[in-house]
């Protein structure tokens, strides 16, 4: 199939029905007017704005996520700002079909409504990048932006995004790290359309800083700033904020998600398919026979899932990963690889080994022989010999990896996220073994299948 042909039925399955359109038009028209209602009666000085991919149109068929930004006059206080929004937030939610109280920077009420995610954020009502005050505020100018520069490009906004879900590597948060949709709007509107954005994917890199409104010429030294901030961070991108010199909208992209992208947009254009777009279902296996296959061996520290949302979680779960390696790494295992995550109501960590055990002995270097630490040192170990001025000594080590791994943990030596700290020192440590439900994880970890860019 040609390209045209795979992009016309990726567009088929991607834009919105005419009946959705009118079911997204009325849901906003509705929330606007109980919002109206209750900021009268509060008697609050309120303006309402919708932003994000609904109110820019280039959301996604099934995808009506409602940004509703409740937007305060700059001279409020930010406590003020932060106590009656809350107060707005949850007298409108009460209108809805139930709601929770969600945090950012500050509180905000996330709220459903005919079976839709409404999300309703306080904010001030900025006009300009110099009014911002608070992380949120520059949506109400990426909304404005979009619209007065996306010249009837909606679709090839649609496709971008598709495709950058399709190959997972989509999605600002911590634990994604990969293009945000106002990223891509960016790009399609900087080069035109969506085949033009994966035909840039080695010149962006290349060219390494993209201003699309030229703040390097109208603030230069903002700018400027940002730039060298951004290239000394090692960004694989510099994308200078539309609305604000100050800020790199590819901040949170990753390097590993640039190059997912990368290479999918040469397999793409070479060999165009719809399975780029809507993803493949990985091939199942058999993590038992993986280990087999490569004499590996899998370690899986497995704990009650911490009450948390995946934005904390998944980076807390990570920083333990990492920790675990250097710990293990420190007592003689080689650790190949980690993985982590959530199923059934239990976090996980996985971590493959070189190997079960190790020597049941280490030599212990020790000081030089004629200090007070050396005559020590002489007392407390049985076996004790010199070489040149250094004593040494035999020293009688926990072998098994999941002995070592509980005994690290009751030695506080391995460097845990501060937020599951606690619940993974009371882990259950299986060895080469996991439940049903993490037995597909296990084999798409082994097999690297996860994260295969070839596949």
């Amino acid at each position: 199939m040609n390209i045209e042909a795979v992009i016309e039925r990726v567009l088929q399955r991607v834009r919105p029905t005419e009946e959705e359109r009118a079911f997204v038009e009325a849901l906003m028209k509705e929330l606007r007017t109980i919002a109206e209602e209750k900021i009268n009666e509060l008697g609050l000085d309120v303006k309402l704005y919708f932003v994000g991919s609904l109110a820019k149109d280039t959301y996604l068929a099934g995808d009506h996520d409602v940004d509703l930004f409740l937007a305060f006059p700059l001279d409020t206080p930010l406590e003020e700002l932060r106590e009656k929004g809350l107060e707005l937030g949850k007298a409108i939610a009460e209108s809805l079909d139930g709601y929770e109280v969600a945090y950012a920077e500050h509180p905000y009420v996330r709220a459903r409504y005919k079976g839709v995610s409404v999300d309703l954020v306080p904010c001030y009502d900025v006009k300009d990048w110099r009014d911002v005050k608070t992380a949120v505020d520059r949506s109400i100018l990426h909304t404005k932006w979009v619209l007065e520069n996306l010249n009837g490009r909606n679709d090839e906004i649609r496709l971008l995004k598709r495709f950058l879900k399709g190959v997972n590597a989509y999605g600002s948060e911590i634990y994604v790290r990969g293009f945000s949709g106002y990223l891509a709007e960016i790009l399609i509107i900087k080069y035109g359309s969506f085949l033009e954005v994966l035909e840039k994917a080695d010149f962006m890199l290349r060219q390494k800083v993209i201003d699309p409104t030229g703040w390097l010429k109208k603030e230069p030294e903002m700018a400027l700033k940002t730039v060298k901030r951004e290239i000394e961070e090692d960004r694989p991108l510099v994308v200078i904020d539309p609305v604000d010199p100050r800020r790199n909208v590819a901040a949170n992209l990753s390097w590993e998600r640039y190059g997912i992208f990368y290479f999918k947009a040469h397999q793409f254009l070479e060999n165009p398919s719809e399975e780029f777009f809507f993803g493949k279902r990985a091939e199942k296996g058999d993590y038992l026979s993986e280990l087999r296959r490569k004499g590996t061996h899998l370690v899986t520290i497995m704990f009650p899932k911490p009450d948390l949302v995946d934005d904390i979680l998944l980076p807390q779960l990570e920083r333990s990963a990492r920790g675990f390696e250097k710990a293990l790494s420190g007592e003689g295992f080689r650790v190949l690889g980690w993985d982590v995550g959530h199923r059934s109501g239990r976090a996980f960590v996985m971590l493959e080994v070189d190997r079960p055990e190790r020597e049941k002995v280490t030599i212990k270097p020790g000081p030089e022989f004629f200090t007070e630490r050396g005559r020590d040192f002489y007392r407390k170990n049985e076996k004790v010999w010199i070489i040149g001025k250094r004593l040494y000594a035999e020293k009688k080590v926990k072998s098994n990896v999941v002995d070592v791994i509980t005994e690290l943990l009751q030695k506080n030596q391995v460097s845990l996220g501060k937020n599951v700290r606690e619940a993974v020192k009371g882990a259950d440590i299986l060895l080469d073994y996991v439940p049903k439900e993490l037995s597909e994880e296990a084999y798409l970890f082994l097999s690297r299948e996860k994260w295969n860019i070839k596949g």
